[in-house]
């Protein structure tokens, strides 16, 4: 009975400092984001951007698969950032990983940032905007050559510019 009750307490102690930890991090986050070139009002990103839009690059959301149209684009151009416009990647770099988003072999240089992703309970390479901070999706070692990086990202988080 008694190492029932220790095991509980051991238990309990360790999801609480589990709980503050995150609380932390998340904090931490929200001040980062302040430091990006282009920020808005959360207000201003909802108004900006579609929900689906805003969910993905603000909240971290992922679209569904196989739905985005951007998965089909095959002409010259480059991929921009959908809530701040910056470039974020050539089509010669898109590449079909049958995954149901579009991706790429390599992004263009400074225009996105990682960072480590734990929300399905085990680690991921986060891409995001280097200019604004919105949610891209995430970097996998598993891509093509020249690289062998996959940069799996949502489509609704991407507009495209025709050269």
């Amino acid at each position: 009975m008694l190492k029932d009750i220790m095991n509980r307490r051991l238990f309990l102690s360790g999801v609480t400092t589990g709980a503050v930890a995150l609380g932390w991090w998340r904090l931490g986050l929200d001040r980062a984001e302040a430091a990006y070139p282009f920020t808005l009002s959360d207000a201003e990103w909802r108004k900006r951007l579609s929900p689906l839009a805003y969910n993905v690059l603000r909240k971290q959301a992922t679209e569904h698969p196989f739905t985005s149209p951007l998965n089909k684009e095959r002409r010259a151009g480059v991929f921009a950032c959908a809530g701040c416009g910056q470039k974020l990647f050539s089509s010669k770099t898109k590449f079909d990983s049958g995954t149901g988003w579009p991706s790429f072999y390599a992004p263009l240089p400074r225009a996105v940032g990682t960072s480590r992703d734990f929300d399905l309970g085990y680690p991921r390479t986060e891409v995001h905007c280097a200019r604004c901070g919105g949610h891209l999706g995430h970097v996998f070692d598993d891509g093509p050559r020249p690289t062998g990086l996959r940069y799996c990202m949502n489509g609704v988080a991407l507009s495209f510019v025709a050269a």
